[in-house]
Formats: structure tokens, sequence, C-alpha cells
């Protein structure tokens, strides 16, 4: 009895010890943040208004969360009800701790070896207030959660009435994607404002509060339904509702919210805008809420950018021939294995990015394929070989052997190595200008030959293009390494800038809520090449346009506004590119499968990717504020002066701070 009585007593100091301890984190704890919404940080495009996506969903908004809050007597009894007896049945009737449902943990826990359950509905809102549920909890830490909880909740009992818990906790519960709080649960699902919810409505949005994603009636609208059904049954156990009214709840049909828009979906522009805005953060050491973010991205151009992407992919799809599954065949299940596309939109005068696309749909598939993706740029590299060339004083009249190259030939080549004409001619002689006019292979290996594989790269690398994987083989000449269309896009801005290069930026300035800068961001250009042989290069590649591998671009597509660019088209072909510009804007597309498998038999980046550049050049032309002229020699805006030499791209500062 003395053992018994002694190991009482110290367990009862024991748990003294620990409450005190507990308590005295608990207190910490600033419970105004209970009643606090996080502050959402907007992103605004370049003419001020909420970043949109193509289907005019606003999506401009980062790390707050998507929530509209509401009062209680705003919601419905029966969605209160439906609630109480899913989340926690003697909600009202104990305080911050059910002991009933906590032993029951408890004996889970010994029996089980699992902890978990047995929160009340003021432990939750201590948890999802607070943040305190941390991925991949240990048993310890899960322990150690659970008390700091249960002692917040009891704290939060003690200001709160219990109408206030629920309001609070109902505008924190999280209902999938970016979805916050019964107000936007309910307009996202049904269409309508919380207060207008039926009792089935309410008993699906209580049924998939445990797992939005997987419940989502959306996507999986049977799991949904059976979980409602659960609710009912919760009801019923509660005395909040009679067989009979369950029953007949159950036989009212569910009528889902059509505009599938309100979901909140991925962006690859928001995606691009993130990357950035992370990196300034932790840089300037600001705070990651409550901000204005002004982008430079244009709306009318991020709009038609996406739609042409889809409708010309589509169209691919359904060409005869094309073996590869179509986009709308995909299940939803595992990473999406149709046709893919990027592109990406750059103001020549300034750097900054206007649209950006990474794929058909960022909820389908978060990879971004502007950023992210590294694809061999085939032809599309050779305006830099001949840039390299023309600064060595080769001429675009200067003649060159179009012929089959000898085993030798070119200094480090492979005896393998053997590359053809796509057309399957040769010619003793052409014109230099007529080699890359043409895009052949055998006469564009020759005259890069002449600068050299290190000088080539070496303008690789001062126009913005990746070269770290650049191979030192005679084949890097044809682009067989990786890039990105964001960096395609921004080297090519050198041949309407007349060598100079901007680098892209995606953000203007960042704000407080009383309007003040905290951050600002501008133009940050360097000379990258030469200006004589990069007009150079440029008159080519209007000539491109005109009656070359582009030409399409007039003749099949009708865009007279003046332009230049390049196509590029690997064996396969596995992935189609056209890099062009006009004298306001560069544009970069590329067309392919993410597994690089070939995309069409025959098919070219000329038929691929060329018309979603004229969809997104043509629409863009359109627009009032863009003003296209001649792009050479005579220029809409004058070549920066003053700039600084070329240099590494890594040396320039990432923007210009606000002291």
């Amino acid at each position: 009895m003395r053992l018994g009585i002694s190991a009482g007593l110290i367990s009862l100091f024991a748990g003294l010890t620990l409450s005190l301890i507990y308590f005295i984190i608990a207190s910490t704890y600033d419970l105004r943040e209970v009643e606090t919404i996080p502050a959402r940080t907007e992103i605004l495009d370049r003419d001020g208004n909420i970043l949109k996506n193509s289907t005019g969903q606003e999506i401009g908004y980062l790390h707050g969360k998507n929530r509209k809050i509401i009062s209680y007597d705003e919601i419905p009894t029966h969605f209160i009800d439906a609630l109480i007896a899913q989340e926690d049945k003697r909600f009202r009737s104990h305080g911050a701790v059910d002991f009933r449902s906590m032993g029951r943990v408890i004996f889970r826990a010994i029996t089980r070896g699992k902890f978990e359950g047995g929160g009340t509905i003021s432990m939750q809102l201590a948890r999802n207030s607070f943040s305190l549920k941390k991925p991949s909890e240990t048993k310890l830490q899960a322990l150690h959660r659970k008390a700091l909880e249960t002692f917040i909740a009891v704290r939060i009992e003690s200001i709160f009435e219990k109408n206030e818990i629920l309001e609070h906790y109902m505008n924190w519960i999280f209902w999938g994607g970016s979805i916050r709080g019964v107000e936007v649960a309910a307009r996202t699902y049904f269409d309508k404002p919380a207060s207008e919810l039926t009792l089935p409505q309410s008993a699906l949005l209580v049924g998939i509060i445990r797992a939005p994603n997987r419940f989502s009636p959306f996507r999986h609208f049977d799991r949904a339904v059976t979980q409602r059904d659960w609710v009912f049954k919760k009801m019923v156990e509660n005395n909040a509702l009679s067989q009979e009214e369950a029953d007949l709840a159950k036989k009212e049909p569910l009528k889902l919210s059509t505009q599938r828009s309100r979901v909140p979906a991925g962006s690859y522009a928001l995606d691009a805008i993130r990357r950035d805005l992370d990196r300034i953060l932790e840089e300037e050491n600001l705070r990651d809420g409550g901000l204005i973010i002004e982008t430079t991205l244009d709306p009318n151009i991020q709009e038609i950018a996406e739609r042409s992407l889809e409708k010309r992919l589509a169209q691919i799809e359904n060409r005869p021939g094309y073996k590869h599954p179509k986009r709308s065949q995909w299940n939803g299940q595992g990473d999406p294995n149709y046709l893919q596309g990027a592109a990406v939109v750059i103001d020549n005068s300034n750097g900054a990015v206007l649209a950006i696309v990474g794929g058909r749909n960022a909820s389908e598939s978060q990879f971004n394929r502007a950023l992210q993706s590294r694809r061999p740029i085939g032809s599309l590299f050779k305006p830099f070989i001949f840039l390299a060339a023309f600064e060595e004083d080769i001429k675009p009249y200067d003649y060159v052997s179009d012929l089959p190259l000898e085993p030798g030939e070119i200094s480090g080549d492979d005896p393998n190595w053997n590359p053809k004409n796509s057309d399957g001619k040769y010619h003793p002689q052409i014109p230099v200008g007529q080699a890359l006019i043409e895009s052949r292979n055998t006469s564009a290996i020759r005259v890069a030959s002449v600068a050299g594989l290190d000088s080539v790269i070496e303008v690789a690398r001062l126009s913005g293009l990746p070269t770290d994987k650049i191979a030192r083989v005679p084949s890097s000449y044809l682009g067989s390494w990786g890039a990105s269309p964001e960096s395609v896009a921004s080297a090519y801005t050198i041949f309407p800038n007349g060598g100079a290069r901007y680098r892209p930026y995606y953000i203007q300035r960042i704000k407080d809520r009383s309007g003040k800068v905290l951050w600002e961001n501008g133009p940050i250009a360097y000379q990258a090449t030469p200006s004589a042989p990069t007009w150079e290069v440029s008159r080519l590649l209007e000539d491109v346009n005109q009656k070359g591998t582009a030409r399409a671009v007039t003749s099949s597509y009708g865009f007279r506004v003046p332009s230049a660019g390049k196509t590029g088209t690997t064996n396969g072909p596995t992935d189609a590119w056209y890099a062009g510009y006009t004298s306001s804007m560069t544009c970069a597309v590329w067309v392919g499968m993410d597994r690089g498998e070939t995309i069409l038999k025959r098919g070219s980046a000329a038929t691929l990717a060329l018309p979603i550049w004229v969809d997104i050049m043509k629409g863009a032309d359109r627009l009032p504020d863009i003003k296209n002229g001649p792009i050479s020699p005579a220029r809409t805006q004058p070549v920066p002066e003053n700039i600084p030499s070329a240099q590494a791209v890594e040396d320039i500062p990432l923007a210009l701070p606000v002291n």
C-alpha cells in the first residue's frame, strides 16, 4: 500500500509539474492569432489588377489563404449540427478536453501503437491557429503536440464562448487546394454563399473535411457521397436528425458548381513569380505575408498564350498518324503522358516577362516546362554559332561548302558522327547567309568550326543560355544539349537589341499594405555581343521568316508585321521549337512529349511550334500598347547607351533594393 501510495504521489507530482510546464509554454501563444486571419500577399499584373488565369479566375494570391470570413449567425444550423456530430459530438457539454474520447485515444495508443484522434474542436482550432502539426511526426513529437494543443485549448475555452469557437473554427477549416473557410468552400463546390447551404450540401462539406483532396466531389463524387452519408449517420446518433429526415436528405440531388474554374487552380505564371519572390524575401529579409507584388505579366498576352497553346496542341493530337494518348483521354492518374508545350514572351526594351506558360494545365502537372525543363534546342542554336563566326570576320556573303562532312574534317568529331541536311540535298558551295536561312547542317558546322567551340560556347553563355552541360564535341554546334524556353527567349532578345541583353524579370516592385515600396526592380542590361555582327544575324533571321524554314509566318498564317526568328527540330522529331521576335517582343515556344518520344512522324517545328508563336504575336500586335515597327536597322527602341560590356551573368546584381 505504501509503495502504491508513493507511486501515486510521484505520478501526481510529475503530472502537475508537466502540466505547469505546458501551461507556461501555452501562455506564450498569443490568442489573438485565433481571430486573426493570415494576410494574403496579392499578385498584380502590370495593369494593377489581381492576376487571373485564362478562364478569368483570380489566382494572384500567395502565402496567405483563400478565405472569406463570415459570422456564426450566417451559417445554417444544420451545418453546425453536422460539424459537431462528426468532429466533436459532446462539444457543448465538455471543456477543452473530452476525457471520454481522450481515454479511448490512450487505449488505442497502448494497444495499436498509434496516437491519433480524440481532439476536440477547441484543440483543432489551437492546432490550426498556430500550425502545431508538422509532417512526419514521431510518436514523441505527436505526444508533445497533443499536450500543447490541450493547454492552448484550455486557454481558448476560458476566453471565447462556444459559438465564437465554432465561428473561428469554421473560418479556419481547410477544404482542399487553397480553399479555407466554409464561405469559400460553399461558393467553390456549390456556387452559393454558406448561408444558403442545404442539409445535404452541408453534410457533404463536413464529410470531406478529413481528406478534402481525396474526397473532392469534383474528382471523386462517389467517395464524397459516401462521406456525406456517414455524416448523416453521425447526426442521427447525436439526435441532430431523425432517420427519416436523413433518408429523405440522401435522395435530394447534389448539384455541384459547373464553374470548375472556381476551384483554385495551379498557375505556371504564379509558379515563376513564387520562385523569384521566395529568393527576394530571403535576400532582402522581407516578411512573407500581407504584401502587394507588382509584376510584369500582361494579362491579355498571358491569356492569348495559354489559349493558343491548348488549342494548337489539341489540333496536333487530332492529326492523322498521331499515336500518343490525348489530353482528353487522360484519367487523372499519375503524371500526364499527353503532348505538352511551353511559351515565354519577353519585352525587348527591358527584359520584363509578359507571359509564361509551362504546360497545358498546372493542376494536372506542376512541372513548369518553361522554367524547369532542359530540352535539346537543335537548330535553334544556329544563330549563335553564326554570330560567333561573324565576330571572326566571316561575312554572310562569303561562300562555304555544303557537301557531306569528311571523316576528321571537323576537329574533335567522332568518326561515326555523320550529320545530314534535313532535305537530303548538298551543294558544292552556298553563301554563308543561305546556310542559316535554310538551316543547313553541314555548311553550318563548317561555319561554326571557323569560330571554334570555345568561342561559340562563350557567345551562348553571354547570351544567357545554360552552358554548363554543353559537351565539348562538334555535335553541340547543332544544339544537342538542352535549355529552357525562358533562357531561349531571353537569349534571342540580343538580336532585336543589337547585342544588348536585359536580364528577364517578373517582379517590378514589392509594397506593404500602406503602399510603401519595400523593394524595387528595374531593367538590368549588358552588352552581350558586339552590335554589328548581331545585326547581321538579325537580318538573316528576318529572311528566315520571309523565305526560309519559317516562311509560313507570312505565307500560311498571314502575320505581316516585320519579324524574325528560327525554327528548331530535333531528330524524331522529339522536340519542336520556334523562337522569334518583332521590334517589341521576343517569344520562344517549345512542343514535345515529357518522355522524349517522337511527336509526330514528318512533323516539323514549322507545323508544330510556329503556329503557337504566330497566335501569340498576332494577338499581342492587336493590343493598343504594343508598337511593332521595323526590326533593323531602324528600331522603335534605341539600343541602350553606356551599359556594361560583356561579363558573366552571375556578376550582375539581382535588382535595385530600396533603402
